[in-house]
């Protein structure tokens, strides 16, 4: 920001702070697992080309005669203390030390404009929903040469259509139908940029969660990369023709469906330790 107080000649002027420019960008679950770059036409205050950012029209500037160049001044002021040295920002340049005699006519002595600038933005693997990211250097211009300020980058994420994100992990809710639980089989699994196809064993249960490592999406600081869980539930038919009907009947009488009391708690604290 601001420069200190200095000795003499400008070395205390104070340099214009460029405000800070925030933007947002939204991303797609591909994006956040690969990072992304993208360009932005934005709306800022940027350096005048026409006097290189000095706010003169012939470059040429004086020393504030009212604070000496210093960037402020010093006046006497009475407290309950006694008579004090009171130090302020000199109103005549505005801390600057100098002031201009020939103005800039694009840019009326500010040595800013407002224009349209393309900003290219760089975001790294592993962002989440609501990081904000900083380019420094990146906003708005400073005032005659003046400190720039931040570009603030505001991460949104694009819900994917099958994938659900889970810090690092992704979650993929798998249904499956009555034979293939019972039978085994195997079922394609979504993933960041493809498919994989998983094997369903006999007998799978419900609640049953199928850990696919290093699918997930990278951390942002570079040290890991989350898994996919495939939490698996089993599609059981609402309505039943007659024929589907006397076969489940059969089944219904068969020991071998009829669960005991061990598999039930085996099911059950699978089920529980989704919620812990």
């Amino acid at each position: 920001g601001f420069g200190g107080f200095g000795g003499g000649g400008s070395r205390g002027a104070q340099k214009h702070q460029g405000s800070d420019l925030r933007l947002k960008v939204r991303l797609t679950l591909e994006e956040v697992a690969k990072g992304a770059t993208k360009k932005f036409k934005v709306k800022k205050d940027v350096t005048c080309t026409h006097c290189h950012g000095s706010g003169s029209q012939d470059g040429k500037t004086e020393s504030c005669a009212t604070c000496h160049g210093t960037g402020y001044v010093t006046r006497q002021v009475n407290t309950m203390f006694g008579r004090m040295q009171q130090q302020s920002v000199c109103s005549t340049c505005g801390g600057q030390g100098t002031v201009i005699k020939n103005k800039c006519s694009h840019c009326s002595g500010e040595g800013i404009v407002y224009a349209e600038e393309i900003v290219t933005v760089k975001i790294p693997a592993g962002v989440a929903e609501g990081m904000q990211l900083s380019m420094s250097g990146k906003g708005n211009a400073g005032k005659r040469n003046g400190v720039p300020g931040d570009l603030l980058i505001l991460i949104e994420e694009e819900p994917h259509a099958e994938l659900i994100r889970d810090e690092n992990d992704l979650i993929y809710n798998l249904l499956l139908d009555v034979p293939t639980a019972a039978l085994g089989g195997t079922a394609d699994i979504p993933t960041i940029d493809s498919k994989v196809r998983v094997k369903i064993e006999p007998g799978t249960q419900p609640g049953k969660v199928l850990r696919l490592r290093g699918k997930g999406l990278p951390s942002v600081n570079g040290y890991g990369t989350g898994d996919l869980l495939v939490n698996i539930s089993v599609y059981i038919p609402e309505t039943l023709s007659r024929d589907e009907k006397a076969a489940m009947e059969k089944f219904q009488k068969s020991d071998n469906f009829r669960p005991n009391e061990s598999l039930k708690d085996k099911i059950f604290r699978k089920f529980k330790n989704l919620f812990d």
